[in-house]
């Protein structure tokens, strides 16, 4: 008997371990869908990931690697080549709601924040659940982080209706509450106008920090919070049932108009676990296979110049345990 068979007969109620001796970490393709814009506020920027029996990844917001260059932030939005002013986009609908504003944690380490907006682009309500109080009309969900003497500092931010996720490192000092940049989706990609991911249901758990999304298509997402601070915001995400090669699991949507005024211009990644770093402008870009891959900016931007890189690594198959 050889001694993966003899742990498989040792392990019946354990039989991941038996998988995970021979699992290797995976890689995923990346898919430009970018198309060319002249607005600063237009979310032009589409780059997909997909890969079969993906189980686990990782997601982090990362501070600018130009950040200790510069004294100064750019965060005013800029709307001088876009046909809209900074309302709702011209192209989506618009439904009403009753705007508030509950806090539905309030603890030692974090602050979690239910925001309704007063019209949203789609008319989706979704059940969110942290701890025993449960909301059904939450468009954006907020996580601040708490240290003693300061004033709380937002990190993560989610909405429930769309699916989409923003992070961003705690700021230095110098730079205030900090920018977010680019958001990203991760889940079942479906088209509705735009990239989403339908969500059935969310339940955050506080200690320690986590969401789990249940997908209205089946399947669910757990993502643990493990990191919140300045050189990183992470997430660690394990995705049940593992997915499929021909559906994107995670989408990375942001903005780009030139070089130096966008939120991603330009993608860093390796082939393998042991290749090394290749750097190449978003627009050159069409499809890489990557371990890993951060999408960032090489020159300081005149558009949330603070504004963090997103890198998405650690994938791994579902027997190969983290």
């Amino acid at each position: 008997m050889t001694h993966a068979c003899l742990r498989i007969a040792l392990c019946t109620s354990a039989l991941w371990l038996c998988a995970s001796a021979t699992a290797a970490p995976a890689t995923v393709v990346v898919e430009n869908k970018t198309r060319p814009t002249a607005c600063a506020e237009e979310d032009n920027v589409s780059l997909a990931l997909s890969g079969r029996g993906i189980a686990r990844f990782r997601v982090e917001a990362l501070q600018p690697p130009y950040l200790a260059g510069i004294g100064a932030d750019t965060t005013a939005p800029d709307f001088s080549n876009c046909n809209f002013d900074g309302g709702a986009h011209p192209t989506d609908p618009s439904y009403a709601f009753k705007p508030r504003r509950v806090v539905l944690h309030d603890g030692r380490q974090w602050m979690i924040v239910g925001i309704t907006l007063p019209t949203f682009w789609r008319p989706h309500r979704v059940p969110v659940r942290v701890g025993q109080r449960s909301e059904d009309d939450i468009h954006l969900l907020q996580v601040f982080a708490k240290k003693p003497g300061a004033k709380p500092l937002e990190a993560i931010v989610m909405y429930p209706a769309d699916g989409y996720w923003r992070l961003k490192p705690l700021p230095l000092a110098r730079f205030g509450d900090g920018v977010y940049g680019s958001s990203f989706l991760m889940g079942p990609i479906e088209t509705d106008g735009r990239p989403v991911v339908n969500i059935a249901s969310i339940e955050v758990m506080t200690q320690p920090l986590a969401f789990r999304l249940r997908f209205a298509s089946g399947g669910r997402a757990d993502v643990k919070v493990a990191e919140i601070s300045e050189t990183r915001t992470a997430l660690d995400v394990t995705l049940a049932p593992p997915t499929r090669r021909d559906q994107p699991f995670a989408v990375l949507r942001s903005m780009y108009v030139t070089a130096d005024n966008a939120d991603v211009s330009a993608l860093s990644w390796q082939a393998t676990p042991s290749s090394a770093m290749q750097t190449q402008d978003l627009p050159s870009v069409s499809t890489v296979e990557a371990a890993q891959v951060r999408f960032g900016r090489t020159v300081p931007s005149r558009h949330n110049t603070s504004a963090p890189d997103i890198r998405f690594s650690g994938f791994e198959t579902a027997g190969s345990g983290r």
